[in-house]
């Protein structure tokens, strides 16, 4: 119950993906490779929800043998073109962690950054299997909203969730990974049983329910490269970078809101 578990977070899949996702993308073709090494090597894709409950249930319900998250962060379209036939084929289960006011129809804010699924499609993909969870309406940094904001960007999330899919989503992702206490507070008081940041690390129920990690897959992720993050090896290596550049950005954070909070106590 207590092993680490590799939780997998995926953007868009798309072999010409808008320029502010490449980074974050992978082609179709990687995906496919990527979903073939899992199956090839033993793992047990799990939801979001059904790791929580496992983690939740004190050991009377053990993990299964190589467990394996494949998550998705914002509602890319290709996630149905691209993804949803490959894990269909696979048998593998994964979540979706969609911004409501970014997918396509009546909800739609604006503020999308690349081609959206659109509901009918978010429909298919939870026919499917895929477990649907909130990633707020608007994609904010949570961190630096008021609480009425945050409160509005989590239940809003939930409610057209539930509307449109008729059952209430029981996870959440951070957008850009950023939260804080008042931040995962909201979550919880939101009805979300367990919700992931990004952390680059790999998932332990000691990091408690509301800030579960997960590893980036970017383009750049070889073969080789995601196989050492789904073993568990080199992960510290790979990511040394990207964690010396969230503490910096953290403090930035915590003064700009800290900022935010005085000019409002003054006005």
């Amino acid at each position: 119950m207590n092993a680490p578990v590799p939780v997998l977070m995926y953007h868009a899949v798309a072999h010409q993906p808008a320029r502010a996702t490449i980074g974050l993308s992978v082609t179709p073709e990687a995906f496919a490779e990527q979903m073939a090494v899992l199956a090839e090597r033993g793992f047990t894709p799990l939801t979001t929800a059904e790791l929580g409950e496992i983690w939740r249930s004190g050991g009377s319900r053990p993990l299964p043998g190589r467990p394996v998250l494949i998550t998705f962060d914002d509602g890319y379209e290709g996630v149905h073109r691209h993804a949803l036939p490959v894990l269909a084929e696979q048998g593998f289960a994964s979540t979706l962690f969609v911004s409501t006011g970014w997918l396509r129809g009546a909800y739609d804010e604006g503020g999308a950054i690349d081609t959206m699924l659109d509901w009918d499609q978010v429909r298919e993909l939870a026919a499917g299997g895929m477990e649907i969870g909130g990633h707020t309406h608007s994609h904010p940094q949570m961190d630096q909203l008021g609480d009425e904001q945050l409160r509005d960007e989590t239940v809003r999330c939930r409610d057209i969730i539930t509307d449109e899919l008729g059952a209430r989503p029981l996870s959440f992702a951070y957008p850009f990974g950023y939260s804080s206490r008042r931040v995962r507070d909201a979550v919880r008081d939101a009805g979300f049983a367990q919700s992931f940041a990004v952390g680059n690390a790999l998932a332990r129920p000691a990091q408690g329910p509301y800030a579960i990690q997960r590893v980036t897959v970017r383009r750049s992720t070889d073969t080789a490269e995601f196989e050492r993050l789904v073993e568990g090896r080199a992960i510290g290596r790979n990511f040394a970078r990207d964690r010396v550049l969230t503490k910096g950005y953290a403090m930035v954070r915590r003064t700009r809101r800290a900022v935010t909070v005085l000019r409002g106590a003054q006005g």
